[in-house]
């Protein structure tokens, strides 16, 4: 992470847009059972907007009252700001809103898009996003527990995004062996 934010060029961000903290933290919650753009979403905050936020995972219906009883930033859920903007999903949003628009982050969020709308065709890798989102769902009973093993997955998609979207297998095929 620090290597990232300390990379020449790497994009900023105005604190302006950085959510008022929370015991020292933003706090932020969403609906229970996280996967794909509820998985993503916290990677990119954690990342690029505040390396110590925290996440809240609830029903669907405790959402708006835990924001407003806690003072947490509500996303990826209907009628809030942070959500998705048809067909664009909240990841897209969250780049737009934090202005972190780079090649890599813009690459990352179409294989993003793609999984999370159910639109392969934008991005081959869309489906083993989802295989894999949908495996970690599957493995893991508590949502945190299945955010932070999820975080490092994120890791290793945007640095295929910024370097390594050329490389493919090169074992031939047929080969016996």
């Amino acid at each position: 992470m620090y290597a990232w934010r300390d990379l020449a060029g790497m994009v900023r961000i105005s604190q302006g847009t950085v959510p008022d903290p929370v015991d020292g933290a933003t706090l932020w919650v969403t609906r229970h059972r996280p996967n794909i753009d509820r998985i993503a979403c916290p990677w990119l905050i954690r990342r690029f907007v505040d390396a110590n936020a925290r996440f809240l995972f609830v029903s669907r219906a405790e959402v708006a009252g835990v924001a407003d009883r806690y003072g947490a930033t509500p996303f990826d859920i209907k009628d809030v700001f942070g959500n998705h903007r048809h067909p664009r999903c909240t990841f897209d949003t969250m780049l737009d809103e934090f202005a972190l628009h780079t090649p890599a982050l813009d690459r990352l969020a179409q294989v993003i898009r793609a999984a999370d709308t159910t639109a392969h065709d934008l991005a081959p890798e869309a489906a083993g996003l989802l295989a894999v989102s949908v495996g970690l769902s599957r493995q893991f009973k508590g949502d945190q527990d299945q955010l932070v093993t999820g975080l490092p997955l994120y890791d290793a998609l945007c640095r295929w995004a910024r370097d390594g979207t050329g490389e493919g297998h090169d074992w031939p095929t047929g080969r016996m062996q």
